[in-house]
């Protein structure tokens, strides 16, 4: 069995979808990975012929163990690449899940042992996101939120910021939000914005956008008692 990068592009899609909390079906993958719905047919029908995927008669999609560790495997390397750019070349955090999505097919088992070894693996990635497939479940087990879920007036810091979509990444570092950054709640809007303070700046922030950055809310503190 011959596994390409194109295989491994599809492997990789379906397990992080599962992550997110998506059905995978054909439509999942042609969102995720830009491509058509004929492009995923034949994807698809390869990777069941290899034993990577099973497909469902609902049209459910999921890994067979096989195709979860090559899927693993892969995303780890995305990872070790996404720190290295960072860490080792001083690359901005929202231009590396682009250059390694592209760099992650090359790597062989020996420069990933390097790359642990310079690095270690007890770091996030530059996107606040764990080592390997770091789920919507694991997420909100440590505690943490979507923006778009915090009500009332509350602080909280960024920790870890969807890393697929280059623009919208560029946005939110224009406007400050990234991980480690604290941003205040300041209100909900009626038109499904949110008005926010960051870095002594107000902005506003749609409720789509604010779902893809995840927080961890600070505690609120006791007012303070004005002597007598």
């Amino acid at each position: 069995m011959r596994i390409t990068v194109s295989k491994e592009n599809y492997l990789k899609a379906i397990a992080e979808a599962e992550a997110e909390g998506e059905t995978v079906i054909a439509a999942t993958l042609a969102r995720w990975l830009d491509v058509s719905a004929p492009a995923v047919t034949m994807a698809t029908r390869r990777l069941k012929h290899d034993g990577l995927i099973v497909v469902a008669r609902d049209g459910r999609i999921s890994l067979t163990a096989t195709g979860r560790e090559i899927a693993l495997r892969l995303i780890r390397r995305h990872y070790l690449i996404e720190r290295m750019l960072t860490e080792v070349f001083g690359m901005e955090w929202y231009k590396v899940h682009d250059e390694a999505e592209q760099l992650e097919h090359a790597v062989s088992a020996d420069f990933e042992a390097k790359l642990i070894e310079k690095l270690g693996d007890d770091k996030n990635c530059p996107h606040g996101f764990a080592l390997g497939l770091d789920t919507k479940a694991e997420r909100e087990r440590r505690g943490m939120l979507a923006l778009s879920e915090v009500t009332g007036t509350r602080q909280a810091a960024v920790v870890s910021v969807f890393e697929r979509d280059r623009a919208l990444l560029e946005y939110l570092d224009q406007l400050g939000i990234r991980p480690g950054a604290l941003v205040d709640v300041v209100a909900r809007n009626v038109d499904a914005t949110m008005t926010l303070r960051t870095g002594g700046q107000t902005i506003s922030l749609g409720a789509g956008a604010a779902a893809r950055v995840w927080v961890t809310l600070l505690p609120v503190l006791d007012p303070v008692e004005q002597p007598a």
